[in-house]
């Protein structure tokens, strides 16, 4: 193992190395780490049921992580100034690719979000999250700096054209998330108190208008407020899971609820974890995430640039949006919804898109002094 540089060290690496936070880099590292052991862990089934080699989704998921572990490596050298370029190149990319998936998308489950590539399926609107989180936030704070500039106008246009896409899909859980993920940023740049009822009570109309236009979002709050009725046959089993994990976990290959959930590997990859590896896994995996959302939000606290509050509040919200949406419908205490464990969960799309957006986040909350380039 090589020793960290020297402080008098001043290489690229170097300046990284004593700037960047390593609490959260190692937080992500045991991320990338559970992401590995639960694939072992999981996937083999599914891919015996679906007739697919065994090995099949490990392989895949190994060079995605990987891959993804990189981004974030990469991503975290950059400069305030580099990632608003990133951000702004990979938001009108997954604009125009998000907008492709509506004409020559695959359809899957009723839904067009992803586009096919030889190996595999990209879903574009996944790089969306940390690239318009960034986006809006420099549209917000170029507002406040220069008054003749209407950055909230514009950030709010671009949203409803995102919105508009993902409702044609249709994704009602992304839009709920990137929806969140904007009020916060308006929030922390100081929306006035009737501002924030209306966006409120708008989001909650929304919300009722999603329940009234698509079926499988009544279906989902149905099973949801009625779970005695049957229908709800994915829940149930994540949590007859938990249930046989109990404390310890029945131990490493040895869940059996895993053979008859249908996402084991991703959407529901927790309650594999809590069957196998028990509530003390459980609590651990929360505790990571926790870890990072509160470790980001206090280094902002020291944080005197607009843009940089409110990108890294966008992202490391965005970040905790998706961990609790999948954690909490795995334990049956929101309605379903298919959104992946950041790391854990098995996805290409998924996976890369979080890197790429702790990649930023860990850029943008790096140590900056009086030399160092903005």
């Amino acid at each position: 193992m090589l020793p960290p540089p020297s402080r008098a060290d001043t290489s690229l690496f170097g300046r990284w190395w004593w700037t960047v936070d390593r609490w959260t880099l190692i937080a992500v590292a045991s991320l990338i780490g559970l992401g590995y052991v639960m694939m072992l862990a999981a996937s083999p089934a599914v891919a015996h049921r679906i007739d697919q080699m065994r090995d099949v989704f490990i392989i895949k998921q190994v060079a995605f992580l990987a891959l993804a572990g990189g981004i974030v490596v990469v991503v975290s050298l950059l400069t305030p100034v580099g990632v608003r370029r990133v951000a702004l190149a990979g938001c009108l990319i997954a604009l125009v690719l998000t907008a492709m998936t509506l004409v020559v998308g695959v359809d899957i489950k009723g839904a067009r979000r992803w586009i096919a590539l030889p190996g595999m399926s990209v879903q574009p609107s996944e790089f969306l999250k940390p690239c318009f989180a960034v986006t809006a936030a420099w549209l917000i704070a170029e507002g406040k700096r220069a008054l003749r500039i209407p950055g909230r106008a514009v950030a709010l246009a671009i949203f409803l054209l995102i919105a508009m896409m993902l409702k044609a899909q249709p994704d009602v859980g992304m839009t709920a998330v990137i929806t969140g993920v904007l009020f916060i940023q308006f929030f922390v740049a100081g929306l006035n108190i009737m501002a924030v009822a209306i966006s409120l009570a708008g989001m909650v109309g929304a919300g009722f208008g999603a329940y009234l236009i698509f079926p499988h979002v009544q279906t989902r709050w149905q099973h949801f407020l009625h779970p005695g009725e049957g229908g709800n046959y994915q829940v149930m089993r994540a949590l007859q899971a938990f249930g046989n994990g109990g404390l310890m976990g029945r131990g490493p290959g040895e869940g059996r609820v895993k053979d008859l959930l249908p996402d084991a590997h991703a959407d529901t990859v927790f309650a594999v974890a809590g069957e196998e590896f028990g509530m003390i896994l459980c609590v651990i995996i929360i505790a990571i995430f926790g870890f990072i959302v509160l470790r980001a939000l206090v280094r902002l606290l020291h944080e005197n640039d607009p843009f940089v509050v409110l990108a890294a509040t966008g992202l490391v919200s965005s970040f905790g949006l998706q961990a609790f949406v999948n954690m909490a419908s795995t334990l049956d205490l929101i309605p379903t919804k298919g959104m992946t464990l950041p790391f854990i969960s098995y996805g290409g799309s998924s996976v890369l898109a979080v890197a790429l957006g702790v990649g930023m986040l860990l850029a943008l909350t790096r140590k900056r002094h009086g030399g160092d380039p903005p």
